[in-house]
Formats: structure tokens, sequence, C-alpha cells
């Protein structure tokens, strides 16, 4: 998970993401979250705003316009735009993607 400290979901999304992967039998993976600092450092790693979540350095989420620097994210759910997915859609990427 590619993030900026200053928005305030990535530890959230993380949890999610724990436990996303927990539900589609892969308790053994790990989340890693990389800090993204500079806008440099967000055009070279494809951070898409804060937090972005990766799987094997693929968006998992890949809509939306190319890195534009250091922002926040927001998420399209069924609830309405959002500062991170919410479970069942994490649920659905991972199965998508047979991750890992």
């Amino acid at each position: 998970m590619l993030y900026f400290a200053r928005c305030p979901n990535w530890r959230e999304a993380g949890r999610r993401v724990r436990t996303a992967l927990d539900r589609t039998g892969h308790p053994d993976t790990a989340v890693t979250f990389v800090p993204v600092e500079t806008d440099a450092e967000a055009a070279a790693l494809g951070l898409r705003g804060s937090p972005t979540i990766t799987v094997d350095g693929e968006d998992l989420f890949p809509a939306g316009p190319p890195p534009i620097g250091l922002s926040c994210r927001i998420y399209s759910t069924s609830h309405g735009p959002a500062g991170m997915p919410d479970h069942a859609d994490l649920i659905a990427a991972l199965r998508e993607r047979g991750t890992p």
C-alpha cells in the first residue's frame, strides 16, 4: 500500500486489506506500507492518491487519472465516494486477480 501520511485513511485501509486477505484465504500474505513523501516519489511509484492499494506493483483499483503527486484518493463505493474501498470491493478485487 502506497500512502501519503497526511491523508488520514491509509491506516484503516490497511486494516481492511488485511481483513480482505484473511477472508479470501490468504492469512499469511503481508500488507506492506510504503510511505510516499515527494511528488517525484509519487510519480515514480504510481501513487494515484493516498492510499493506493497495489498487488505485485499494480493498482488494485486502476481507474482514474495518472499520478499527479501527493493527494488523498477518492474511491467509488456502493455507498458513494469514500477515502478507501469498502470490504466487499476489496474482496471482489482480490478474487478477480486471484490474489495472491
